[in-house]
């Protein structure tokens, strides 16, 4: 059984203990936070908690990093001596592989991976991807994060682009989401009846995009009549710049 230490349960963190404590039946886990009081919604799960990072490493074979970016590196000096032969698997957007592979090392490890899951690895949906710091475990970091979702090994310079579409995709797609229901209420649905529609009929239109391995276009072809509602709809969208101002969300 893997033995994974999660430092830092926070929102990303957490989302990913969560998940593997669901979805990872081979998978032992153990989290810290640095204030106890977070711990509890782990504790009554079951779930091996702790406030000491040293120890935490000390027992895992996996090091998760769910700190925020400008704590990893002072969180690697405190558990600089626990890391020999086991893979680190950084949460931390935004810090280049150079650095980490600097704080590094002289620590021993294995293996390390910057990895960036999305908060629906706590219901084994996540979109996750990572890319190596150093060493090489493309298998390990595959079948741990496919446990809860979907994961997709790449290079440094599309990691960036990775995180942009899938984990910052999150906000994007939802502020869709609040967009229509807003757009419903203003129809005439009640604000609940606007929620569960719209909701739904993101879900119905992602599964059914995906499960016939089709592009966008060609099931919005498949809606869209000549001279009816839904292409005057989707024309409406573009003169208001709905597709340009995705893209400028993205390239931020």
């Amino acid at each position: 059984m893997q033995k994974i230490a999660i430092l830092g349960a926070g929102n990303m963190g957490g989302a990913v203990a969560l998940g593997l404590h669901r979805f990872a039946q081979d998978v032992s886990l153990t989290v810290t936070t640095a204030h106890a009081s977070t711990l509890e919604k782990y504790d009554v799960r079951g779930i091996r908690t702790s406030l000491d990072n040293i120890s935490a490493a000390n027992w895992a074979d996996i090091v998760i990093l769910g700190v925020k970016p400008w704590l990893v590196q002072s969180v690697l000096e405190q558990i600089h001596a626990s890391l020999s032969g086991k893979v680190l698997l950084s949460l931390a957007a935004g810090i280049p592989s150079a650095q980490m592979a600097q704080w590094l090392s002289e620590t021993g490890v294995e293996a390390a991976y910057t990895v960036i899951p999305n908060l629906a690895a706590e219901i084994g949906e996540s979109m996750t991807f990572a890319s190596a710091i150093l060493g090489k475990a493309d298998d390990l970091v595959q079948a741990l994060f496919d446990k809860v979702g979907k994961t997709l090994i790449v290079d440094e310079r599309r990691l960036q682009a990775g995180m942009m579409v899938a984990s910052c995709g999150t906000a994007f797609a939802l502020r869709y989401a609040r967009a229509a229901m807003e757009g419903g209420v203003q129809l005439g649905l009640y604000p609940r009846e606007a929620m569960e529609a719209v909701y739904q009929t993101m879900k119905g239109a992602v599964d059914l995009a995906d499960s016939r391995g089709a592009h966008p276009e060609a099931e919005i072809d498949r809606v869209t009549t000549p001279g009816g509602i839904t292409i005057r709809g989707l024309n409406a969208m573009e003169e208001a710049g709905f597709t340009a101002s995705v893209i400028a969300g993205l390239k931020v």
